[in-house]
């Protein structure tokens, strides 16, 4: 059985089954955890919490039994006849669309985006947790057809349901209530083929926006992360996103940095929890543009939602990734002055710290641990540099391993944004093409 807070019972159930428990046992803490103090969270465990976990695991919950599906999602078959507007209203009702309206998934629609495959229509790509079914070429293409791609994105949409699939990239994790969202990069010459930008506004030009929104209903319909009820990002998010990486980059891209050759072709899936401020690097008067670039970046680590997580170590460490959104003006600044993409990685490594005194407020008041940095240490989550005086800087990140660099956006422009994925990490599959 499961003990989980009030409004996760649903995403329990989801895990549950994806893990091959069909009727999870749930006892419900009432209210928000996070904000009781240690005298509220008795009187709620002896006031009713024991007798909930008692129950569930003599009675087990066959009352919440059930919510998970098995099989193959969207099996193939006509769900829906009508005009474009009682289609739109239909699938609505059903939760199948997020929200703006959707092409209508016609058979001679989705046979387009078959046409572009060599996969068996019903051949299974990958099952997606937590709602554990079966993506295959037709229900994949049902959900590009909705999001307004175009036939030919169809091998790379399959590449990047195999990514979704891979244990690395966790997907079962994406109902956090830090609100995660995923985002697909492209890679090698099929991106400037198919039209996948990499410049000014590159998220919302293109076939990005498209492609990005067919991962998110995918998510939602395959995966089964409906919001609200699995899908648990307190303020919600925007929709998934879609980028590639700049030609003029003066470092290798990032699936060469994977393993794959400069020309292959692939899709990475990456996840984050934040679109925030993108600073502008300037020089100064005493110090070079790429040095505070670096700085720049350093800091915007130090302010990220997951902090306390960044410096775990060991086997058991939650997975941290960060990926820095790096324009090419700023690239090109950091090339010049002799920093490798390594060299940037481990620059931010050694300088992304702050006191300990300070970490140590952030995990008590905003990670909810009810624990010191210096008891992590000690149990040898946190490196031991965590033991030390509360006037200590310390590194915040376990590795330079954990950054990502992509350099993309507006090639006259200084920016760079630095996005963090809780709980996965970027996770790359070659694009099979005819």
């Amino acid at each position: 059985m499961v003990v989980t807070t009030k409004g996760f019972s649903a995403l329990a159930r989801f895990t549950g089954k994806a893990a091959g428990v069909d009727d999870l046992a749930i006892a419900e803490y009432p209210g928000p955890v996070g904000i009781h103090d240690a005298q509220k969270i008795a009187q709620n465990i002896e006031g009713g919490l024991i007798d909930r976990i008692v129950e569930a695991l003599t009675a087990g919950d066959a009352a919440l039994g059930g919510a998970a599906g098995t099989g193959t999602a969207g099996e193939r078959g006509i769900a829906f006849s009508g005009t474009y507007d009682e289609v739109n209203r239909y699938f609505h009702s059903k939760e199948w669309s997020d929200g703006l309206p959707i092409v209508p998934p016609t058979v001679e629609r989705v046979e387009q985006f078959l046409a572009h495959t060599r996969r068996l229509p019903e051949e299974t790509i990958a099952v997606l947790p937590s709602a554990n079914l079966a993506a295959t070429p037709w229900n994949i293409a049902v959900n590009a057809v909705m999001a307004g791609c175009a036939p030919e994105l169809m091998p790379l949409l399959i590449a990047a349901v195999e990514a979704l699939g891979d244990d690395r990239c966790s997907l079962n994790n994406v109902g956090s209530s830090s609100g995660i969202v995923p985002y697909v990069l492209v890679g090698g010459p099929i991106a400037k083929t198919l039209g996948i930008e990499s410049g000014p506004q590159l998220v919302s030009r293109g076939a990005n926006p498209a492609l990005g929104r067919a991962i998110g209903l995918i998510v939602r319909n395959i995966a089964g992360f409906r919001p609200g009820a699995s899908y648990m990002g307190t303020f919600g998010y925007p929709l998934a996103f879609a980028l590639a990486e700049a030609e003029d980059s003066p470092w290798d891209p990032l699936h060469v940095d994977q393993g794959y050759t400069r020309d292959a072709n692939t899709v990475t899936i990456g996840v984050t929890n934040n679109w925030g401020a993108s600073p502008s690097p300037y020089e100064t008067a005493d110090q070079s543009g790429a040095l505070t670039a670096l700085q720049l970046i350093s800091k915007e680590v130090t302010g990220k939602t997951r902090l306390f997580n960044f410096p775990a170590i060991g086997a058991d460490a939650e997975k941290v990734m960060i990926t820095v959104l790096m324009s090419p003006p700023v690239a090109r600044s950091l090339a010049a002055a002799g920093y490798s993409k390594r060299d940037v990685k481990t620059w931010i490594h050694e300088h992304a710290t702050m006191r300990l005194a300070d970490f140590d407020w952030v995990l008590r008041y905003t990670a909810t641990m009810r624990t010191t940095a210096r008891e992590r240490a000690e149990a040898g989550v946190y490196p031991r540099e965590f033991m030390g005086d509360p006037n200590d800087q310390v590194r915040v990140l376990s590795s330079p391993d954990v950054l990502h660099i992509i350099v993309c956006g507006d090639p006259h422009r200084n920016r760079i944004m630095v996005m963090e994925g809780g709980h996965t990490e970027p996770t790359t599959r070659e694009v099979q093409t005819f």
